[in-house]
Parts: structure tokens; C-alpha cells; sequence
């Protein structure tokens, strides 16, 4: 693996005066990737109608048979998506829910997702359940006896994160998957910040559905994700904008709803490739390891604790902030951080504060340091 931290940071176009340890929000993309998706961008420039026509179909499937098989997946069970957000909303939409049929969810489900259920539960009349997350210090024992627990004979069907984003925890996910299918509910998971950061295998997991982010940890740039289903999964699901493949199939119908700049997508060859040469799998150990070891140093230093539990911790890593809080109290903090130089996510959880801090290849020890100084000059 190559020399990581400092040493790479160049190969980012990070503004080198700023405290970066958010890679979990947005992602970073690295300048060979970037010149790549200008490569593409000049193809189709150069004669646009015949790109569309003649060079984007099959180079779209060539993309997305490489990324397909980083995830574990056949290619032509994959589209392209924006991003996760988006994939959700797909699934979510495309459900034909009755009165009273239900829709489970997690407690720390990112918010997006949350108004996704209740704009589709309003509409048809669903209804919403949460299962609530053990917190702090989650274990897969407590996580898969809360969702047992909140599943009834009305459960249609389960958004689960794989990831969760404002407590960072890595739910056991496959686990998660079959208990949900052993009672009869169908699985669509939010693998948003998973593709990069995590061992990824969407075969073996066996959800329905699966949506991730491939410009956040695998480096593709801004507005690259993917959706996968199972074949049995694919009849009746549509994209967000019908267009001219309605009718004719899960891929034709994803590959082209409308004309988009599909750059980032044709760049995720040169994501995968950068993200191996950083180690791949050796990468993500070192990413956690570090998140694991800082964030354990900064609870140390404010005398609090942190919030993930043995097993369920992966690049992302939660710090409680001392004091108590409310949602309007983490966003003012979180301003306060970023006017200082840094930015790092606040939530409430638990009627407390909770600070989020992200592990990438660029980063290392004496940015968390840094982080705590900041922390501590605005509390």
C-alpha cells in the first residue's frame, strides 16, 4: 500500500489550510479521476448527438459492468443513479401500497429517507415504524432484536441502512436482510455511504434492493451512485422520470431518462482504479482503524465517550460533545466549526450532542488533533 495521509493530499484538490475530516458528506475526488470524466466530457462534446446515439449506451454498460462487479453483482441487474437518494425514492415510488400497509425503518435513518416514506405513507396510506436503534454503543444482538421486534403481519417492506449517517454505525446487514425476509418483508437498503467504505457484496447480502453512493469512499466524482435489484425485483420498478424505455425493462428504462451530463458515471473505472492502488480492502482497514483510534483519543480529551459499539464501527466514527443538545443546538455548532476552518457534522441523539468525524486516505492522526482544537476553541 502506498504512503497515505499528508503525503497523498496533493493528489485532492482539498484547500490545504482547511481541517477536512468530513469525507463522509460529499465524498473527495481525486485529480486523476476528474481528468478522466473531462475526458469523457470532451467525447461528447466533440459530436454530441452522435455520443448519445452511438458511444453512451454501450459505454454505459461497459461503466456499469465494472462497478457491478466490485459490488458482487451481474451488470445487468445495476443502473446508474445520481445518487442513493434518488435509488430510494425509485423503489419507494414505484411500491403499490394499500391502507394500512407499513414501512419500517431504522431510528437514525438519514432524513432524506425519512420524508421519502412519509411522502409515499401519505399518499397511500401507509403507515411508518421505526425501529429504534440502540444508542450509544450498539451492538448487532440489540439491532436485530429491535427490528424483530417492530416488524407486524402489515410490514410490506424494510429501508434499512447499511451505514447509518448521523451515528455512523454499521448495521449487520445480511442478518438484517434474512430476518426481515424469514417474516415475509421485502428489503430495500440505503448503502449510501457502504460502496468504498465498507466489503461489499450485494449478492450475498440479499436485499431486494440496494442503493449506494459510489462518489462518496470509492472516489467517483459528485453524482455517481448505483441501483441494484434482484430479477424478481425489477418488474414494476421505475426510475424518478419516466421517459422513452418505459415498458421495455429495469436497464433500458434507468440507462436514459432524459439528457444529463453521465460524465461522472463513465469515470467510475478510474474511481475503482485509484481507490486498488490505495490498497483497496487494506485502505478501508486503515480508515477504520484510524477513525477507531482518533475518535477514541478525542472522547478521551473532551472526558466523554463515543458512541459506536464493539463490531459496528467502520471509517466513520461519533464523539459526544459535553452537555446536552437539541437539533437546532448541533446546527448552530456545526456552523461555528465550519467558520472556524472545519468541517465535521453535529446531530442530536439521545438529548445529546454527537460529532461525526470521517477516516480517508488523506487524513491522519494530526487532523483529528486539529479537530480538537477547533472543537474546543468554539464549545
Amino acid at each position: 500500500m502506498r504512503e497515505l495521509g499528508e503525503a497523498i493530499r496533493g493528489e485532492f484538490l482539498i484547500d490545504p489550510g482547511a481541517c477536512t475530516v468530513n469525507h463522509g458528506s460529499y465524498g473527495a475526488t481525486p485529480r486523476a479521476v476528474l481528468a478522466e470524466q473531462d475526458r469523457w466530457r470532451t467525447i461528447m462534446e466533440a459530436q454530441t448527438s452522435r455520443f448519445f446515439a452511438r458511444v453512451l449506451p454501450g459505454a454505459l454498460r461497459e461503466a456499469a459492468g465494472r462497478l457491478a462487479a466490485y459490488v458482487g453483482a451481474a451488470g445487468e441487474d445495476l443502473v446508474f443513479v445520481p445518487n442513493a437518494t434518488t435509488g430510494v425514492n425509485a423503489v419507494l415510488r414505484s411500491l403499490d401500497l394499500a391502507p394500512g400497509d407499513e414501512i419500517l425503518m431504522l431510528s437514525h435513518v438519514y432524513g432524506a429517507v425519512r420524508n421519502t416514506a412519509h411522502y409515499v405513507a401519505e399518499r397511500t396510506g401507509a403507515r411508518l415504524l421505526e425501529a429504534a436503534l440502540p444508542w450509544p454503543r450498539p451492538d448487532k444482538a440489540g439491532i436485530a432484536a429491535s427490528v424483530a421486534a417492530t416488524i407486524t403481519p402489515r410490514t410490506r417492506i424494510a429501508v434499512l441502512d447499511h451505514i447509518t449517517s448521523p451515528s455512523a454505525v454499521a448495521v449487520p446487514i445480511a442478518e438484517m436482510v434474512a430476518l426481515c425476509h424469514a417474516r415475509g418483508v421485502r428489503v430495500l437498503v440505503d448503502g449510501a455511504h457502504a460502496p468504498g467504505h465498507v466489503a461489499l457484496d450485494v449478492a450475498a447480502i440479499g436485499a431486494d434492493w440496494y442503493t449506494g453512493n459510489a462518489h462518496k469512499w470509492l472516489f467517483a466524482p459528485k453524482g455517481c451512485a448505483f441501483l441494484h435489484a434482484r430479477r424478481e425485483a425489477q418488474a414494476r420498478l421505475h426510475p424518478t422520470v419516466i421517459s422513452h424505455g418505459l415498458g421495455r425493462g429495469f436497464v433500458a428504462e434507468f440507462d436514459w431518462t432524459g439528457t444529463i451530463d453521465p460524465t461522472a458515471y463513465l469515470a467510475i473505472g478510474a474511481a475503482l482504479d485509484f481507490h486498488a492502488s490505495l490498497g483497496g480492502a487494506a485502505l478501508m482497514a486503515r480508515n477504520a482503524a484510524l477513525a477507531a483510534a482518533t475518535s477514541a483519543r478525542l472522547a478521551a480529551r473532551l472526558g466523554t465517550e463515543t458512541g459506536h459499539g464493539n463490531g459496528v464501527c467502520g471509517a466513520m466514527a461519533t464523539v459526544r460533545v459535553p452537555g446536552s443538545g437539541t437539533a437546532e443546538a448541533a446546527l448552530a455548532l456545526r456552523g461555528r466549526l465550519m467558520d472556524a476552518g472545519c468541517d465535521a457534522p453535529v446531530h442530536a441523539l439521545g438529548g445529546a450532542l454527537w460529532l461525526r468525524l470521517s477516516a480517508q486516505a488523506y487524513n491522519e492522526a494530526a487532523d483529528y488533533d486539529r479537530l480538537g482544537n477547533i472543537l474546543q476553541s468554539v464549545l
